[in-house]
């Protein structure tokens, strides 16, 4: 048997030497999830004895890099099972989320090529938990956003912004009592380009000119940040081997797409994919990476973060920068936004009870790219997943009376999750099969912890009758999660409905379709781009997501809807008479 310090010995030299983060604790964290040892072995008495020791460096900046994939704590639960299929990290997860907020539907879409401020995403996360996304608006920064919206609930909380944060941000939260602030190492929030001269423009400014009110904003940031109680750092993991082509490949498959292709059985999938990745990418990497060595490397000794402009460590750190940014573009183009999107499913049975007849709390509009936008936050949560299987994610918002004047306007998070085994579990003591496994006993799903569940079971905020609460998950509820969804008080689903009245014994989705108090978005065809008649069936088809008269049925009454839905917008509460 090897013995456990000739493994760790070269395992802890790869770590160190790929590594940014070389603090101590990112070690300790990195041998603790190792599983050195086996699940009950050495490697995490070897984390207690050295978390046991005083010395720590808690302004160093950096990440940590594990020996393998674990499942080493979620957002909502924190089971601890090394899987079989790779998964993001919670540094990864934060970060990504953080990137993909900063990106939240604007009025104005585009940035002020000639501010010196740059849009900014944030993730507030406390135990593990994700109970903050916020944005820049028009008059608040995220961090100024984060201290109205949550106040000295902050203190203890970890902060994950997609740019340093600028001085003034930076102070709040500092004397809020945050435990750490991690930054994407591009650049900052007060920009150190010259205005105009943007990553996302064709000039370029030279390297070592920023202007005066950017250089005096980082020796201020630089100074708080080393007076400071926080750990203030960047945190980058590399990705789990094989987690950039599992990804794509569930990307490519991802429910919308499917859906797209079961309309449309000619449609090329495989290009519709290719060219949304390539135009995300190209999108996000002016936006988020710094396109010169030079220039980064200048941005990074302006924040005070020399370290990383030394190799192997900038190459690294580029590099894992990179990985991320085609992480993102994947994930956004799993749902296309070629002609389809989410549009309000009408009932047509007559039939109601009186809870049931009454329509669902009226919002005013979200656009299409507001509900796209929130059902790729469940999809990047979906790649945390606990299941062995299938990752599935949830995101809830309430539509607050007021609009705040940070990025989400109305929208204020509720709670998010993903599914995955109970708090505290290990791989090995639940059962992992689906229904291919015809022992029911060795199957998963009694055991497994849903997304829409776990969303619920960590709420940021109570769910309130006259703040109208939306959940976006990306797969259909199940019927275990229905009676869950409407005895919350959700009023409106935006989801895919490819499994709708589907029974696969142990998990069904029958309930679903029977929805009546709560509005249902479904994932088609814009009813601009509709044909006048519906594609032919084969006689008899039965195939695996048909339902050919379901749908025609659905097709001809957004049809008859008012010329008022066919525009990008759409009402999220009940239609009203005029389109009925």
């Amino acid at each position: 048997m090897l013995k456990t310090s000739h493994w760790v010995r070269p395992a802890l030299h790869r770590s160190v030497k790929n590594s940014v983060d070389l603090s101590k604790t990112s070690i300790i964290q990195w041998i603790r999830d190792s599983g050195v040892g086996g699940r009950e072995g050495t490697g995490r008495h070897i984390a207690d004895w050295m978390e046991g020791s005083e010395m720590k460096n808690p302004a160093e900046p950096g990440r940590s890099v594990p020996g393998r994939d674990t499942r080493d704590g979620g957002t909502q639960t924190d089971s601890r099972i090394p899987g079989p299929d790779p998964r993001l990290s919670k540094e990864n997860l934060f970060t990504l989320l953080s990137l993909w907020m900063e990106l939240f539907p604007q009025e104005q879409s585009e940035e002020d090529d000639h501010s010196e401020i740059r849009g900014t995403g944030l993730v507030v996360v406390r135990d593990g938990k994700v109970v903050g996304l916020l944005c820049s608006g028009p008059e608040l920064h995220a961090g100024q956003a984060a201290i109205l919206q949550h106040g000295a609930c902050l203190a203890g909380c970890q902060l994950y912004f997609s740019r340093r944060p600028c001085a003034s941000c930076l102070k709040m939260i500092i004397n809020a009592g945050v435990s750490q602030i991690s930054f994407w190492p591009g650049d900052p929030e007060l920009s150190m380009l010259r205005p105009g001269s943007a990553n996302h423009s064709s000039s370029r400014g030279a390297p070592g000119c920023i202007s005066e009110e950017a250089a005096l904003d980082a020796v201020a940031t630089e100074k708080l940040k080393s007076n400071s109680r926080p750990h203030i750092c960047v945190l980058l993991q590399p990705l789990a081997q094989g987690l950039a082509q599992f990804v794509d490949e569930t990307s490519r498959g991802s429910d919308f797409i499917e859906r797209m292709s079961d309309d449309e059985p000619g449609l090329n999938t495989e290009e519709l994919f290719n060219g949304e990745r390539t135009r995300h990418l190209k999108a996000f990497s002016r936006r988020l990476l710094i396109k010169t060595p030079e220039q980064h490397r200048d941005i990074l000794t302006h924040m005070g973060l020399e370290n990383f402009c030394v190799e192997p460590s900038f190459s690294n750190l580029r590099h894992n920068m990179r990985e991320l940014v085609e992480v993102l573009a994947a994930v956004a183009a799993g749902v296309p936004q070629q002609d389809y999107g989410f549009h309000r499913e009408q009932h047509s049975t007559p039939e109601q009870s009186p809870a049931e007849s009454s329509p669902p709390a009226r919002l005013e509009v979200l656009s299409q790219e507001g509900a796209r936008h929130c059902i790729i936050q469940a999809r990047l949560l979906a790649y945390r997943t606990g299941d062995p299987k299938v990752g599935v994610g949830a995101v809830i918002w309430a539509k607050t009376p007021s609009a705040a004047s940070n990025g989400t306007g109305h929208l204020c998070l509720v709670g998010c999750g993903y599914n995955a085994y109970p708090a505290g579990s290990h791989y090995a003591e639940y059962p992992q099969m689906d229904t291919k496994q015809e022992d029911r006993q060795r199957r998963k799903y009694r055991y497994i912890v849903h997304a829409e569940q776990n969303a619920l079971t960590f709420r940021t905020r109570p769910i309130k009758p006259e703040e109208p609460a939306v959940l976006f998950v990306t797969k259909c509820p199940c019927d275990e999660c229905v009676p869950l969804i409407r005895g919350a008080g959700i009023a409106h689903i935006y989801t895919s409905d490819q499994d709708r009245d589907k029974d696969k014994g142990d998990i069904s989705y029958l309930r679903f379709g029977g929805l009546r108090s709560i509005g249902k978005f479904v994932w088609r065809k814009s009813p601009a781009v509709v044909p006048a008649s519906p594609p032919p069936h084969a006689n008899g088809c039965t195939g695996k997501h048909s339902r050919p008269a379901e749908r025609e049925s659905r097709s001809n009454k957004k049809r008859r809807a008012d010329s008022s839905n066919d525009s990008p917008t759409m009402e999220l509460g009940g239609i009203n008479a005029a389109s009925r």
